[in-house]
């Protein structure tokens, strides 16, 4: 295995390989093979999920070559490896298959400057290459000789290089010492194989203590984000890097890094002073990495939390503002041929309400890159009008940036950054700054069709819920319904009052199990049920058993309680009958309340030949019945039976006469409503009237 990864890579001309290994269940790919980079570096994507937005897990769900050619096009396809990465290299990856079906998964990267298409021999190698892993894999599953570490990969050495007669090493070390400055040579793990004595000397320590560590674990003060950063931008991008770092206490020193295959030689010298430009610092005016790389990580997973598009333009405003250095953002999406502003901050809401709605026209940054889905960068506003000639500079800002939000591979929006001091744009923040833009692209992607969704079911809840009750003389009935504050905003709780005949009325209310649409959709189908066998004038426990049959032969899933009533207003008599539903409460004329000890009964559509007892009692004129679901009462930590107390001694010192405020009350006081809230209270009058 290790001979054929090294002959791949050595026929493509790649700079390095990671190999993967699909797991037996096929749901995951472990990396079983590094080449040309240190683990460390690999080690994010150790393991990958064959569902993940990653190019290797592309290639094998899709069973074909995916080619990634530079910095800008990961950005947008990959914003994930593209944060972490932001340098300029090639990617290919391709499935590895056997005769028996995919095996596996191999990337290949080329360093900057790679041509935008892979040539017909690189794409032969690959072909090639990948079907002998495959074989080799299949080869070594028969034999059943494992071929994957977790989280410990074969890590191939680089190619042997020439070795030098004692002549040319001589030759090459006087070389080095005539020369001006200190040189280091590191391996591609980064640590230290050669050190000059003026380098040693530079950097103030031993030789002897340098060669074979990382330097930035030998010497503290190169433990700064940057030093690391472009080390692994030289390795990766095989470009030559460049970065200044102060040695304590007052002595800036220059580096030079110069990778190839087998590792990095570093220059070191000293810099004029601490006001010498340095290219790391340019690269932004704002926060350093670091700060950025908390923002990014923090941004990514509040993204992956948000449930509607308020959510990500809030989280968006909230993490990308700071971790950029920005002061502006506007959040934009089309609709009907028509631009439309999602979100903003650090604008007036006149100056946003001007672009809301405005034709999608070319001339109009935030359309244009809505409509190409090429980044725009400018930084000035001559660099602004250059490309928009109609722009008017209204927003005081001197900087911009304007950034396709990409979901599965076509814009969906655009966002606008903007900055209140001229900005260079170099391309590792144009990276990072496109790597974000995908990041708030597939987030508002969920988030639209999350809003979508709960639209829908609201739609479908307010059509299987009751518009209005119906009005009985005699009776005083009001009811409510809050959905709960998480998933869908929407469940299972419903009620119902159904008019029998002059004097006779039933009422119910119950529960389905769960938040969402199928919740809703059996909550209509009971609620169908419950009526259908009500208006036929069966008794409580009948009603109950036939709807529990009904449930029972749908077999749904889900549990159902409910409690249903039958009312004789003119006898003054209730009978009531109960489905694992919470117990009704009474609020007699006097003020005492009391809790209805109804014989308990199974939940509906576990047992079809489950029987459910009745209670019959007295219903006065001026009592009220108080029919709830549990998220009136439930709460984390709350004993059930004290939450019915409490519960019980809000109805007692409410007034009976205002049904609307009670109602109120009781809804106000409810735990913070993780679970939906159903009410409902009946009452009837003493004139009958």
């Amino acid at each position: 295995m290790d001979t054929a990864v090294a002959a791949v890579v050595r026929a493509t001309g790649a700079s390095g390989a990671l190999l993967y290994i699909l797991t037996p269940g096929r749901e995951a790919l472990w990396l079983s093979h590094v080449s040309g980079v240190p683990r460390e570096v690999a080690a994010p994507w150790s393991r990958v999920a064959v569902g993940d937005p990653m190019p290797v897990a592309d290639a094998v769900r899709e069973e074909r070559l995916v080619w990634v050619s530079g910095q800008v096009e990961m950005a947008r396809r990959y914003p994930r490896p593209a944060v972490v990465l932001p340098y300029d290299f090639a990617l290919a990856a391709v499935p590895v298959a056997s005769d028996s079906g995919v095996r596996g998964g191999l990337v290949l990267f080329w360093p900057s400057g790679h041509p935008p298409q892979l040539s017909r021999t690189e794409h032969d190698a690959l072909r090639t290459g990948s079907r002998r892993l495959g074989h080799l894999i299949e080869q070594a599953d028969r034999r059943g000789e494992p071929l994957v570490s977790p989280g410990r990969p074969r890590v191939l050495p680089p190619e042997p290089g020439r070795t030098p007669t004692a002549e040319e090493a001589w030759a090459g070390t006087a070389l080095l010492d005539r020369l001006p400055g200190g040189y280091v040579a590191l391996n591609v793990n980064g640590r230290i194989t050669l050190v000059t004595p003026a380098a040693a000397d530079l950097v103030g320590a031993e030789p002897e203590r340098l060669l074979g560590s990382l330097p930035w674990e030998a010497l503290p003060w190169m433990d700064v984000p940057h030093v690391e950063d472009r080390y692994r931008a030289a390795l990766i991008s095989r470009t030559p890097q460049t970065f200044r770092v102060l040695r304590p206490p007052d002595t800036w020193l220059s580096f030079e890094l110069y990778p190839d295959p087998s590792g990095i030689s570093v220059r070191i010298d000293r810099a004029a002073d601490g006001r010498e430009p340095d290219p790391v610092a340019e690269m932004a005016h704002g926060p350093g990495r670091a700060t950025v790389l908390y923002h990014l990580m923090h941004l990514a997973t509040t993204l992956t939390e948000a449930v509607g598009v308020q959510d990500v333009v809030d989280q968006t405003a909230e993490q990308l503002l700071p971790a950029l250095g920005a002061q502006g953002m506007v959040l934009m999406t089309s609709e009907d041929g028509r631009l439309r502003i999602l979100g903003h901050r650090g604008y007036s809401t006149e100056l946003v309400g001007r672009l809301d709605g405005a034709p999608l026209s070319r001339e109009n940054p935030g359309a244009a890159v809505l409509a190409t889905g090429e980044a725009g960068f400018f930084p000035s506003f001559q660099q602004m009008v250059a490309a928009y000639p109609k722009m008017t500079h209204e927003d005081g800002m001197a900087a911009w940036a304007v950034l396709p939000l990409i979901a599965s591979n076509r814009p969906i929006g655009s966002v606008l950054l903007s900055y209140d001091r001229p900005r260079a744009f170099p391309p590792s923040e144009r990276a990072v700054l496109t790597s974000l833009a995908g990041l708030v692209g597939q987030a508002l992607d969920r988030a639209r069709l999350y809003d979508s969704k709960d639209r829908l079911a609201h739609r479908l809840q307010s059509a299987l819920l009751p518009h209005g009750l119906p009005a009985v003389p005699g009776l005083r009935v009001v009811a409510r319904y809050l959905p709960a504050a998480r998933g869908l905003g929407i469940g299972g709780d419903f009620y119902d009052l159904i008019r029998l005949d002059a004097n006779t009325v039933a009422a119910a209310i119950g529960d389905v199990q769960g938040h969402n649409v199928d919740a809703a959709a059996l909550m209509g189908q009971v609620r169908t049920a419950v009526h259908a066998h009500a208006t036929v004038g069966a008794p409580p426990d009948h009603v109950l058993g036939g709807t529990n049959r009904l449930l029972t032969d749908l077999d749904p899933g889900l549990f159902t309680s409910c409690l249903y009533a039958h009312l004789d207003l003119g006898r003054g008599r209730a009978c009531l009958a109960t489905a694992g539903h919470p117990p009704p409460l009474m609020r007699h004329s006097d003020g005492r309340t009391e809790l209805l000890d109804i014989p308990p009964g199974l939940l509906l559509g576990i047992d079809p030949t489950a029987r459910y007892p009745s209670l019959e009692c007295a219903l006065p004129p001026g009592c009220v019945l108080v029919f709830y679901t549990d998220g009136l009462v439930e709460a984390p930590g709350v004993d059930p039976d004290d939450a019915t107390a409490a519960l019980a001694g809000l109805v007692e010192h409410s007034d009976p006469d205002d049904l609307e405020a009670m109602a109120d009350t009781l809804v106000r006081h409810a735990p913070a409503p993780g679970d939906d809230i159903a009410l409902l209270l009946l009452s009837p009058t003493p004139d009958g009237g």
